[in-house]
């Protein structure tokens, strides 16, 4: 598959958008400004990325846990997904859904939860929703490693094969599900290989390789929009940061195990495969970093100076107001 150079760059400006603003989030929770848990994505951008451009603008994503970058990926915006994880009035979901529970329907981004994979029925209900009306949106859902251990993995994924649903389903497979590293846990080497038990396709790919990941998922994004029903896509990725920023974390892994990992850098490969093929020079790849920079500071900013959401907001969205609330 022959990738346009436009979209080249733009994987690119995603990919460095989310590790921007990762890191600018990692530095918040420093300080105590973003509360409870942060689970990055650093050293997955290329799977992120990837997986998202192969969808259309209107198509749907269902993310986890580890979502920040997915959004971001699908294309929204980094001022109101920074102000959420500060918790802000101004925040995409109000300042109440925080770092683990982030949606952005104008992307199609359908939502997050911190139950382990809880996103896969959701994105099942959604294909569904698409093949009950009659169009042609697709749903892609992210998840784990660990995830596909789940009772909800084999539900979803049978349903989705018995009703020919338009959804792909990707693993993120960064080697740990939480501090339990994946070739102890799952019984297969190759998540991938457990689409036969469903008679649908299964694929293996290079997560840190952002075109071959585009090249799959757009395959499957392909099926899937003909009415071919759902595909399997493992990504073998792997997450620079421990499981979470404030959460305590024992030692699970070799030192040496990531050292060797962080040489495959997503962003730096294809910060040099660009120029390397002449997509970009030196000047173009620097221009959409500091377009970036400034991006996140502004996006930094919007969110330090907008307000919390006011104590009777604690209200909103539910189906009833039982206690009043005293000023």
């Amino acid at each position: 598959m022959d990738v346009a150079p436009d979209t080249s760059a733009e994987m690119y400006r995603r990919m460095f958008r989310s590790r921007s603003f990762e890191l600018a989030a990692i530095e918040k929770m420093k300080t105590g400004e973003i509360p409870g848990a942060l689970h990055t994505s650093v050293g997955q951008e290329a799977s992120i990325v990837g997986s998202c451009m192969a969808l259309r603008d209107d198509d749907y994503m269902v993310g986890n846990h580890r979502s920040h970058g997915h959004p971001i990926g699908k294309g929204a915006r980094t001022d109101r997904l920074f102000a959420e994880l500060m918790g802000k009035a101004t925040g995409i979901n109000s300042g109440m859904g925080g770092s683990m529970h982030l949606s952005d329907f104008s992307v199609g981004s359908l939502g997050e939860t911190s139950i382990v994979g809880s996103g896969l029925p959701v994105a099942a209900g959604a294909a569904l929703g698409s093949k009950l009306q009659g169009n042609d949106r697709v749903t892609l859902c992210f998840f784990g490693d660990g995830a596909s251990n789940e009772g909800t993995f084999h539900e979803s994924l049978n349903l989705a094969a018995v009703w020919v649903l338009p959804v792909v389903f990707v693993c993120e497979n960064n080697g740990y599900g939480e501090l339990s590293a994946a070739s102890v846990m799952v019984s297969v080497p190759d998540v991938s290989m457990r689409a036969a038990g469903y008679g649908i396709p299964g694929a293996t790919v290079d997560g840190q390789d952002v075109i071959a990941v585009y090249e799959t998922v757009a395959e499957a994004v392909a099926r899937a929009r003909r009415g071919e029903g759902p595909s399997l896509v493992e990504t073998k990725t792997y997450r620079f940061h421990d499981h979470a920023f404030g959460l305590p974390s024992p030692v699970y892994r070799d030192q040496a195990e990531v050292d060797e990992w962080q040489k495959r850098d997503p962003v730096t490969l294809f910060r040099a495969r660009l120029i390397a093929d002449g997509v970009l020079d030196e000047a173009g790849v620097t221009q959409i970093e500091d377009d970036v920079a400034a991006e996140i500071a502004a996006a930094v900013a919007f969110a330090e100076s907008s307000p919390y959401p006011s104590l009777d907001a604690a209200f909103d969205h539910v189906y009833t107001n039982p206690i009043p609330i005293r000023h």
